[in-house]
C-alpha cells in the first residue's frame, strides 16, 4: 500500500491563517428566511461532524501539515494548545456554542468536553484513515486518565 499524497504547507498558505486560535466570525446575513453564518472560505478536503460525550477527551496530538477549524454547534470544548516541542503547560481556551477555533500544523492540541458537544471540523487534508494517520503525531500533553479516550492500540 502506498503512502498517502499529502500536499506540503506553503508560506503563502501560512499567511492566510488566522492570527488567534479563537476565530472571529463574520456577522451573519439575516432576513425573513433565517440566517447564513459564514464560517470558512478556504479550499479544504474534509468536513466532518463530531459528537463528543461529556468527560471525553479527543486529539492529544499534532498534525504535520493539516490544519482545522472547529465550529461548536452545541456544547463546550476545553481547547488546550501549545507549540509542538514545547514543555510549557498548554493554554486552555473555552470554546462555546457558536464559536470557532483554528489549529494550524505543528501545534499540540487536545480537547476536553465538560458536557455533551457537537462540532464541525473543517480540514485541509482528507479524513480517510490512511491520510489522517500519516499526518498525525500523538503526544501526551494532557493526562487522559479518568476520561473517555481512544488510542490507536485500542484497535489491536
Amino acid at each position: 500500500m502506498s503512502e498517502p499524497d499529502i500536499d506540503p504547507v506553503t508560506e503563502e498558505e501560512k499567511q492566510s491563517w488566522p492570527d488567534e486560535a479563537i476565530v472571529p466570525l463574520e456577522k451573519p446575513f439575516v432576513d425573513d428566511r433565517g440566517a447564513i453564518q459564514p464560517l470558512v472560505d478556504r479550499m479544504m478536503k474534509s468536513a466532518v461532524m463530531i459528537e463528543s460525550k461529556k468527560d471525553s477527551l479527543r486529539a492529544n496530538h499534532y498534525h504535520k501539515t493539516d490544519w482545522h477549524y472547529c465550529y461548536v454547534m452545541s456544547g463546550t470544548i476545553e481547547y488546550y494548545h501549545r507549540p509542538t516541542g514545547s514543555e510549557d503547560d498548554p493554554e486552555m481556551l473555552l470554546v462555546k456554542e457558536g464559536q470557532m477555533v483554528f489549529t494550524p500544523p505543528m501545534v499540540d492540541h487536545c480537547m476536553k468536553f465538560p458536557e455533551d458537544t457537537v462540532f464541525l471540523t473543517l480540514s485541509r487534508n482528507p479524513r480517510d484513515q490512511a491520510t489522517y494517520e500519516a499526518d498525525v503525531v500523538r503526544v501526551d500533553m494532557l493526562d487522559d486518565s479518568g476520561t473517555i479516550s481512544w488510542r490507536p492500540e485500542d484497535n489491536d
